[in-house]
């Protein structure tokens, strides 16, 4: 004899252009609220915000930034939600292990790559974008520091549009742990895997594909064989926006150096070694870092119309 629990749904809201477009089968792809409350100052970082989702609809779907407050999924923030969460301190980045907890409480909190997975999938987006993902952190043979994000991966179905990782990570044991977990990834009409505002990582892609509706077809073949994975897409940023390679390599191993020495660990290392290319390129990679997530956005969206006309001939 089985002994069976039911569980409470989760509330979903859902705003009602987002609500529509799903009803409609037309293109959604989901966003993260963290650009918006641990990026910028206000009201940059509401702007930001916009010009990303203006980014999405330019590639032809609708964008629907997700966050939690009130015990409840916000699937599609409005635009005074948007600057509800810009001008509020102190909101807390909620990844998926802290979902449930921050719902029980009622608070409002800002999704990040891996809880942002959750929710879409939840709300049936099987699109979502982001300008890099977390990967395995340099040294981690020691520290065991892998980002929540690779484990989600293993867990949601849903397309992720993204320029790569930092490499302030290590991405060759990036790139191991998803061939391990039999994620895919798949390079868009480049032969590298990016490395968030550098063109390339220094790693061959593991596949190719220049055509969106390859894409599209090789995502619904990927869950149609029963995988109950992510399908993962990278997009290098522009080369007129991009960082020189070995600019940012030379800068991230004088901030490891200084880290080791200052005795930096941790959480804490992630944002140092940022500061410091920050530092060493004198503002450019915060620019840059705003061209990747306009750019990954509005190929997300283009690659989400593909699919959503993809499925639409399917169903005749």
């Amino acid at each position: 004899m089985t002994n069976s629990l039911t569980h409470q749904p989760v509330p979903l809201v859902f705003s009602e252009e987002v609500r529509e477009a799903l009803h409609e089968g037309r293109p959604v792809v989901a966003l993260e609220s963290n650009v918006i409350t641990h990026g910028l100052p206000y009201p940059d970082n509401a702007a930001t915000a916009r010009k990303v989702e203006e980014a999405v609809r330019a590639g032809g779907a609708v964008p629907a930034t997700v966050a939690v407050e009130g015990g409840r999924i916000v699937v599609g923030m409005t635009d005074a939600d948007i600057d509800r969460f810009a001008s509020t301190p102190g909101i807390p980045k909620v990844s998926s292990r802290d979902m449930p907890v921050v719902l029980a409480q009622g608070g409002m909190g800002a999704l990040t790559v891996a809880s942002s997975l959750v929710a879409a999938e939840l709300a049936g987006i099987p699109f979502f974008s982001s300008a890099g993902i977390g990967g395995v952190h340099r040294g981690a043979e020691r520290t065991m520091d892998v980002s929540s994000d690779l484990i989600q991966f293993t867990r949601s179905k849903v397309a992720v549009v993204c320029a790569g990782a930092k490499k302030i990570l290590d991405l060759g044991l990036t790139l191991e742990y998803l061939e391990t977990q039999c994620v895919p990834v798949v390079s868009y009409r480049s032969d590298d895997f990016p490395a968030f505002y550098c063109t390339s990582s220094g790693f061959r892609s593991p596949l190719r594909l220049d055509d969106d509706e390859v894409i599209a077809r090789s995502i619904e073949h990927h869950w149609a064989l029963g995988n109950n994975s992510s399908f993962l897409i990278t997009t290098p940023v522009r080369p007129e926006d991009a960082i020189d390679s070995d600019e940012v390599d030379a800068a991230i191993g004088e901030a490891m150096r200084a880290a080791e020495r200052d005795g930096v660990r941790g959480q804490a290392i992630t944002k140092y070694l940022m500061r410091a290319v920050d530092r060493a390129t004198e503002g450019r990679s915060a620019k840059a870092n705003m061209a990747v997530l306009v750019s990954t956005a509005e190929v997300g969206g283009r690659l989400a119309a593909a699919h959503a006309a993809y499925r639409k001939g399917l169903r005749g």
